[in-house]
């Protein structure tokens, strides 16, 4: 049982080991209270949103690009390219992004959560994930759930997701994304605690990545968990295999188990850095609005030729 993959457990009564995993599985009870919850929050992120700025239908004019064969000719700007012997089209903005690939971490270990902490992690994540796919859709985005939803523009889009959700009970055991590429115009959107061991973690981004594809990593953390303030006798649990650690001593361990967390945070980001992801933290005893926004302003700037 490695250090970033225990849960800290200091409320019995709330968290009894392996009831973790009916918790997890409960999920879909308590989604129809998310997607309020998460409609909430995506209402007061639309004022932070600005267009996308990139090629397609829209009004204003963005740049000249050359002619490529195969073109409607209609396309040509005559006037541009009566200036040199090439051939010009004229491209216009569109305030809409690439296609936004959503993945909601379910797994057992989400459902943490302390007496510090203002929602388990899970039901925090599921907020999050359904305001950014409301708020990313209103500004004219496609957003899909990785493995459950293709991408679509649908002003139902946190209630199809909901459902999708509802519906993959198998989904709940599953810690990481799915292993599979996707194409390079894809930004997949990955949210949880990626609390498992770096190779595996980066043998899934790299499958993720491998056809050129960026995303973002927005990591759910509870307060707790990262700076562990226990002293004195304290029992550990992993909720995933329902084992047991008892301390006699927890404030001396604790040195230990910040070292050793920090060090995993700090591999998760070199990874992610690697594959061009960037990464977010949120802590659960602070509103999801500040992590939503920084998410959205991520997806901005890239849109824009940012990092």
């Amino acid at each position: 049982m490695s250090m970033a993959q225990v849960a800290i457990l200091p409320d019995r009564s709330r968290f009894p080991g392996t009831g973790e995993r009916g918790r997890a599985r409960e999920l879909a009870a308590r989604l129809p209270r998310l997607v309020l919850e998460a409609r909430r929050v995506a209402t007061s992120l639309a004022h932070g949103i600005h267009g996308r700025r990139r090629a397609g239908p829209g009004e204003s004019f963005w740049q000249f690009r050359p002619f490529t064969s195969g073109e409607s000719a209609s396309r040509i700007d005559w006037r541009r390219s009566a200036r040199d012997s090439k051939l010009y089209v004229r491209e216009r903005e569109w305030e809409a992004a690439q296609t936004i690939e959503l993945w909601i971490d379910r797994s057992v270990s989400m459902a943490f959560a302390s007496s510090l902490a203002r929602a388990p992690k899970v039901e925090r994540a599921v907020v999050l994930g359904l305001a950014l796919a409301d708020t990313l859709v209103a500004a004219g985005e496609r957003v899909g759930c990785l493995g459950l939803l293709a991408p679509r523009a649908s002003r139902h889009i946190s209630e199809q997701i909901a459902e999708a959700l509802a519906a993959d009970v198998a989904g709940a055991d599953r810690d990481l994304p799915p292993a599979a590429p996707l194409r390079q115009r894809s930004e997949p959107l990955l949210i949880g605690d990626f609390l498992v061991p770096l190779q595996d973690i980066e043998e899934t981004i790299s499958f993720i990545a491998s056809n050129g594809a960026r995303g973002h990593v927005l990591l759910v953390v509870d307060p707790v968990e990262e700076t562990f303030p226990f002293s004195g006798q304290t029992e550990l649990i992993d909720p995933e295999s329902g084992a047991r650690l008892h301390l006699g001593d927890a404030a001396g361990w604790g040195e230990d188990y910040r070292r050793r967390f920090q060090a995993h945070r700090e591999g998760l980001r070199a990874i992610l850095t690697r594959y061009g992801f960037t990464l977010t933290v949120h802590h659960t005893d602070r509103p999801a609005s500040e992590a939503a926004l920084r998410v959205l302003t991520l997806l901005a700037s890239r849109r824009n030729g940012g990092a």
